[in-house]
């Protein structure tokens, strides 16, 4: 990594300086821990629905975050040009755009991305190809099929002759967040998307991204929408099904927080930076195994700490399709990373927590994540105990508690729906859900997907205690499967 990025990480990122972490914080990260063995050890002391207070307290928690997300989103229900008013860029110029693709051994995905890219309404001014140490067929692809000439490690190319905004970085193989700061120092646009090799924009999302950069000159950060797209076998469809709509979900809850001020989460496969921004706190932190999320958190922290008024907004009109796991294998292990990665995060920025200093952000989104940090503990045992009742024949406990969970789940029915009207409305895409398929998600999720996405947050529990960086191959199998081609090529 530069110097420049080296010093700038060093005098922004607490995971280097670590500042005293405030009782406020130490209070409600010990609280959440506290309440649950509270809460989990009167099952063995209690009768009748109060002896199943883990469950009660998870059920009432995700119900207030489903009321809050659901307020803070109903603007999407007015006219579009209200709700998208901020990021209307008016007459302001739009800045210039540059693509960093990072790509680890991704030869068989690669073209799918590269061809969205040059298909653009308003194509990137740069693309550049941060080659993490591929070892497969990539620099055959980049040198045959794109006409780059090989740099040499770690060089930059020459612009290919038939893609002139095409280059070519190849680097050893260091990580993704290392090859995007490789290729950061290589980009000298106003500002960068990071897009995965496996992911797949819509004609306009480069416009969209540009027009929200131009309309907003505080806007430091942006995520797009992305739908998953998994493998054309029963488990892919499986996954996918669940994954569509824990994805909708997800995009409507970050509409609802950037409305609180408080949005922290982007996706790397597809994000959009105000480079002299992301250069000013050091780029992406290599340690971190989810490096957009830390990303944001340092924006944020050191926006506040300067006075500097940063804003992270979603943009409802940048869209893409990324490859997402379709066997549990897959799934288990990108949600052990992603979670053993947020709690990182959580860590090193603990100081933020409960801290007036910060905000909405340290008084109420930190917060809320210092419960999530707990929350699968808390619905796994809430679970287990349900099912030690009914093999125990404690009925007087099941029945009332069967009552509750038939009660969630209506309201989590009502809010799937409520969610799928609101993204279509938003995005203006309604080919991709289905009323009837959300309505059966929402009745199944709880004792299928639910619960192994709360084993891949508790095998990131132990990835994190264990102090492991190592993350694992992921598998490539969505975008390339027959069929999914057609139905995920962009739309112009």
């Amino acid at each position: 990594m530069n110097n420049t990025l080296e010093q700038a990480l060093a005098r922004t990122s607490p995971r280097i300086v670590p500042p005293p972490t405030p009782l406020a914080s130490i209070v409600i990260h010990l609280g959440v821990m506290v309440l649950w063995f509270v809460l989990f050890a009167r099952a063995f002391f209690l009768q009748g629905v109060v002896a199943w207070s883990t469950g009660i307290a998870y059920v009432v928690y995700d119900t207030l975050l489903l009321l809050f997300v659901a307020w803070k989103a109903a603007v999407l229900l007015r006219p579009p040009v209200a709700a998208v008013s901020a990021t209307a860029a008016g007459d302001a110029p739009l800045p210039t755009l540059g693509v960093i693709v990072a790509a680890h051994n991704e030869a068989a995905v690669l073209p799918i991305t590269l061809d969205a890219l040059f298909a653009q309404s308003l194509p990137p001014q740069q693309i550049v190809i941060a080659d993490d140490g591929s070892s497969d067929g990539t620099a055959a692809l980049l040198v045959e099929r794109y006409g780059l000439a090989d740099p040499g490690e770690g060089q930059l190319s020459a612009p290919s002759a038939q893609y002139p905004t095409l280059r070519w970085l190849k680097l050893p193989h260091g990580g993704k967040a290392r090859a995007l700061n490789a290729a950061l120092l290589a980009i000298d646009t106003d500002t960068l998307m990071t897009v995965d090799a496996d992911t797949l924009l819509e004609a306009d999302a480069c416009a969209a991204m540009a027009r929200a950069f131009g309309g907003e000159r505080a806007l430091v950060a942006a995520a797009g929408l992305l739908a998953p797209v998994c493998n054309t076998s029963l488990s892919g469809r499986f996954f996918q099904w669940f994954q569509t709509y824990e994805y909708i979900r997800n995009f409507i809850s970050r509409f609802a927080w950037m409305r609180a001020d408080s949005l922290l989460l982007v996706s790397g496969a597809f994000a959009c930076f105000r480079r002299d921004a992301v250069m000013a706190v050091g780029g992406f932190d290599p340690r971190c195994l989810v490096e957009d999320y830390e990303l944001i958190h340092r924006l944020r922290r050191y926006s506040a700490r300067e006075g500097l008024g940063w804003d992270v907004r979603v943009i409802g009109a940048a869209r893409a399709r990324t490859d997402a796991p379709g066997t549990l294998t897959s799934f288990l292990r990108q949600r052990r990373r992603w979670f053993a990665g947020f709690l990182q995060t959580q860590y090193w920025y603990r100081d933020m927590t409960g801290n007036r200093r910060y905000g909405k952000l340290g008084l109420m989104m930190l917060p809320v994540k210092a419960f999530d940090t707990v929350q699968p503990i808390y619905g796994l045992t809430a679970f287990a105990l349900l099912l030690g009742f009914l093999f125990d024949g404690r009925f007087t406990i099941v029945l009332p508690v069967l009552g509750v969970i038939v009660g969630k789940i209506v309201i989590d029915l009502a809010f799937h729906l409520y969610s799928v009207h609101l993204y279509r409305k938003w995005s203006g895409d309604s080919a991709s859900s289905s009323f009837g398929m959300a309505f059966l998600a929402a009745v199944f999720e709880p004792f299928s997907f639910q619960l192994m996405r709360h084993t891949g947050a508790a095998m990131g529990w132990l990835h994190f205690l264990l102090g492991r960086r190592k993350w694992g191959a992921q598998e490539r199998t969505g975008l390339t499967s027959p069929g999914n081609g057609e139905r995920a090529a962009p739309s112009r």
